[in-house]
């Protein structure tokens, strides 16, 4: 199995300071892009994210369809790749992860219910 790329420690300490970004998404590769606003959360010098709605968020679908994507961060465009991290290291890093940094978010709970753990994704970069 290939080592994960991984991003450059500026871009994991934007990912790590800015409460929510925004993923931008194509449903096919001619399709114009799409974009939804998302949380992000750096452990252990990764990235991941994780769709609170499962597998069922247009973007989440999109993603898996075209896993080349980019986050809009500020005024940075950051393109992305996204990898499937359903496994169970990956997911508690994730779930540890939001449950720190959103730790004063009602929104939190949504983020770590067992229903939507599966749909956890490292991101590396394009």
């Amino acid at each position: 199995m290939p080592t994960p790329r991984v991003f450059d420690q500026e871009t994991l300490d934007l990912f790590d300071r800015t409460i929510e970004v925004d993923i931008e998404t194509r449903p096919g590769p001619d399709a114009p892009a799409r974009r939804t606003t998302i949380w992000v959360v750096v452990v252990d010098g990764r990235a991941y994210i994780r769709s609170y709605v499962g597998a069922a968020a247009r973007w989440y679908r999109d993603v898996l369809a075209l896993p080349a994507a980019a986050l809009i961060v500020g005024e940075r465009h950051i393109p992305i790749r996204v990898v499937p991290a359903a496994d169970a290291a990956s997911i508690a890093a994730c779930s540890r992860g939001l449950m720190i940094k959103y730790a004063n978010d009602p929104a939190t709970r949504a983020m770590v219910r067992e229903d939507v753990l599966a749909t956890t994704l490292r991101l590396e970069p394009a």
